[in-house]
């Protein structure tokens, strides 16, 4: 990336329309945008079960072939979904096949997951079990990547590998940690390559940014600090303002971040200051929306 912070959006996952996400992902490519990245449900979270969601990694295959330049990623897939084995193959091939352009976004999950994994009969952990199981997965992966076995730990069995054919990258994809806890934060930091701090504002994500560098700094490594959130952008104050009335009229949840164009810019600059080295957004509002930030804010981040 030329820029200070790599701006990613989330692909239309929850259309249920495989042309649209395939759209997006192509715009974003045209457009400037660094990323693409791809919620990973079943249905959308605390919905119910018969609202439609594409497969996350299948779409990001299809994605993979039909971009050349953006980075490709999940945001974020939950460690219990699949087996870290399997998990291991499936990035590892889309590292390989977009020409080393993978982010594995991970997360434990939370209480607003638990319909769905009755939905598709998965039991629930508990917040303990899931974040030692995160850690160890966490472990595993990357063992896995650079070619060596895992020794195994209290919730994943030993793993001996090997992925063949490995990654496109010596040590595979960059693993990403997401969740607001500390503790999330202490895990990513001595064991990923780095953090993502979703809907969190600008303070609250600096102090977390910074434990986790120094978290990782104590160990001896480095991670990334990365931003993401629900983004209302307007041309102006003017356009914002009716926009989010229009969002609270119909019973939407506030956004994570609220304003004009040029204030985006400043948001993101101020998010690079603080040690974000990406900006990823789901883009509310009316049309358009990723034309406007093509315009007005990729040009003013250098």
């Amino acid at each position: 990336m030329s820029r200070a912070i790599g701006v990613g959006l989330i692909l239309p996952i929850f259309s249920g329309d495989a042309s649209k996400v395939l759209q997006a992902a192509r715009d974003a490519e045209r457009l400037g945008f660094d990323g693409v990245f791809a919620y990973d449900h079943f249905f959308p979270p605390g919905g119910p079960p018969d609202r439609p969601a594409l497969e996350a990694f299948a779409c990001l295959g299809a994605v993979a072939a039909c971009t050349e330049r953006v980075a490709i990623g999940t945001l974020v897939t939950r460690a219990v979904l699949r087996p870290p084995g399997l998990l291991a193959k499936m990035a590892a091939t889309l590292d390989l096949v977009s020409g080393g352009r993978m982010i594995l976004g991970m997360g434990s999950g939370d209480a607003i997951d638990a319909g769905e994994q009755r939905a598709i009969g998965m039991r629930s952990l508990g917040l303990e079990e899931r974040r030692v199981h995160l850690a160890e997965t966490t472990a595993a992966l990357k063992a896995l990547f650079r070619g060596d076995a895992y020794e195994g730990g209290t919730m994943v069995p030993p793993l001996r590998g090997p992925l063949l054919p490995a990654p496109n990258r010596p040590v595979g994809p960059p693993v990403w940690l997401g969740g607001r806890s500390d503790e999330v934060v202490r895990i990513a930091g001595s064991l990923a390559d780095g953090w993502n701090g979703w809907g969190l504002d600008e303070p609250s994500f600096r102090r977390k940014a910074e434990l986790l560098a120094e978290e990782a700094g104590r160990n001896g490594r480095d991670a990334e600090a990365t931003w993401a959130g629900i983004s209302l952008v307007g041309v102006d104050d003017v356009e914002t303002a009716a926009m989010l009335e229009e969002r609270r009229a119909a019973g939407m949840p506030e956004p994570a971040w609220t304003g004009s164009a040029i204030g985006f810019v400043e948001h993101l600059r101020r998010l690079a200051s603080a040690g974000a080295t990406w900006a990823i957004v789901v883009l509310a509002g009316r049309p358009g929306r990723r034309e406007l930030i093509a315009e007005r804010v990729l040009p003013a981040l250098g």
